[in-house]
């Protein structure tokens, strides 16, 4: 009988923690990547998305019975990449952009098991209704934009702040559950050597 493999994933993010454990999975570890994060000059959203996937999947350390999950979450205003706010005042300029407008969240993932890669990366579009001065201090003051793309937690108070949404929740969370789920299967059942 083969040993299934072990799951590393290669994110600190408590969310993605969350989102695994509502589909019954537990990682087997946590090794958060360490890389730089910056854009290169003129990168597309979607491109430095999948990029910081790949680069994070690719600088874990794993034995050939593992298999790395890795995964990059960006917030864009056009061809504009919101990461994460450096500081309030970030945050609130990009609150203050994103208000009463349309934005696009990507997420994408990568799953590496020795040298075979799997990943796809999820759009999905939010719209956020107008807010006003006052709503985005009082959410600045929660303190529940640090840490996140965009500066929102769309789980959180700023679910409030969004009218809709088009294609995955989870994916604006963190990790676009039905894909994990389907590239995990792939990954678990790729067989040594074969593509």
């Amino acid at each position: 009988m083969t040993k299934c493999p072990q799951l590393i994933l290669a994110s600190a993010s408590p969310r993605r923690l969350e989102l695994l454990a509502q589909i019954g999975i537990a990682p087997d570890a946590v090794r958060p990547a360490d890389i730089d994060e910056t854009p290169h000059k003129g990168e597309r959203p979607q491109d430095y998305v999948r990029r910081m996937a790949h680069e994070k999947a690719a600088a874990i350390s794993a034995a050939p019975d593992e298999i790395v999950l890795a995964a990059d979450t960006v917030v864009t205003a056009g061809r504009r990449i919101l990461g994460k706010p450096a500081d309030r005042a970030e945050a609130r300029a990009f609150l203050t952009l994103l208000s009463g407008r349309r934005h696009r969240v990507m997420t994408a993932i990568e799953l590496r098991r020795e040298d075979r890669h799997w990943s796809r990366c999820v759009p999905t579009i939010v719209k956020m209704r107008p807010l006003d001065t006052a709503e985005i201090e009082d959410y600045l003051e929660s303190e529940e934009w640090q840490g996140k793309a965009g500066g929102y937690a769309i789980q959180g108070r700023a679910g409030a702040f969004v009218t809709w949404i088009s294609g995955s929740f989870t994916a604006v969370v963190g990790l676009p559950l039905a894909e994990t789920a389907t590239l995990l299967n792939a990954a678990r059942t790729a067989q040594k050597g074969t593509q």
